[in-house]
């Protein structure tokens, strides 16, 4: 019983309107194939929900603990497997890094207790579970390599292209989402115009990559530099073209272009 939870980097990330209080997006998420944490159901009977591993917050905040009441109010049956099993995450992706670790953790998670648990739920049903959680959750939970993502993030549209190669640096600094999108809002704001949102939606990620700057491919870049002057992406300092993902505080290379 186990898994890997992927990383994902934005090949290009835009705003394109408001929801209340929320930012709607269009954008590209792409799994990245080398970075994946682990996650074990294992047998051990802990007699009670048993989450093992290094996080960067207390249970009640953690993704995965989250999916397990999300689950548990609707399969109450979930209750004495989780007696039996504990969940142990083994992390690689760093947290607070743009990378999407903790919505692909809590995504795996809902993937592998459905499988498990015979839950028989449909993936449109676990995204919509997974939505209440996270803005990235519903991507990893499809399982897309490439995809189309819209709305606050839960209109996930496949997109028909492999993963690239993609190498990715993180600095030590954690990135405050609500504060990176908050300096948007009051410096950078913009929107992106439907035509342009259909273009890049037909554009494979590699030819969006050649086509613009780290500035131009994420609107969040300049908001997040602008409140972490020490963002920067060091290992890539030679590179022509680095990209920077989601809030940050990733940044990333395709291997095959230069």
């Amino acid at each position: 019983m186990k898994h890997k939870a992927y990383a994902k980097v934005n090949i290009f990330l835009k705003i394109t309107g408001m929801r209340g209080n929320y930012h709607e997006i269009a954008s590209r998420f792409m799994i990245v194939k080398n970075l994946y944490d682990e996650i074990k159901f294992i047998k051990d009977y802990p007699n009670k929900f048993n989450l093992v591993g290094k996080f960067g917050c207390s249970l009640e905040k953690n993704t995965i603990y989250k999916g397990y009441l999300k689950l548990l109010n609707i399969a109450p049956q979930i209750e004495d497997f989780f007696k039996q099993y504990s969940v142990k995450v083994t992390k690689n992706i760093p947290e607070f890094a743009g990378l999407g670790g903790g919505s692909s953790d809590v995504a795996t998670f809902l993937n592998m207790t459905n499988i498990y648990c015979n839950l028989g739920l449909s993936k449109d049903e676990l995204a919509q579970i997974g939505s209440e959680i996270g803005a990235d959750v519903p991507f990893f939970v499809y399982g897309y390599e490439s995809a189309n993502v819209s709305g606050i993030g839960e209109v996930v549209e496949r997109f028909d292209e492999n993963a690239l190669d993609i190498e990715v640096f993180t600095p030590k600094v954690e990135c405050n989402t609500a504060k990176v999108f908050t300096i948007f809002r009051e410096k950078f704001y913009k929107e992106l115009s439907v035509s342009e949102k259909k273009r890049l939606f037909c554009m494979k990620s590699i030819d969006i990559l050649k086509e613009f700057t780290m500035e131009q491919a994420n609107d969040l870049y300049l908001p997040a530099i602008t409140l972490y002057p020490n963002l920067h992406p060091l290992p890539f300092i030679l590179h022509s073209s680095p990209f920077f993902s989601g809030s940050g505080s990733s940044f990333f290379i395709v291997k095959d272009i230069r």
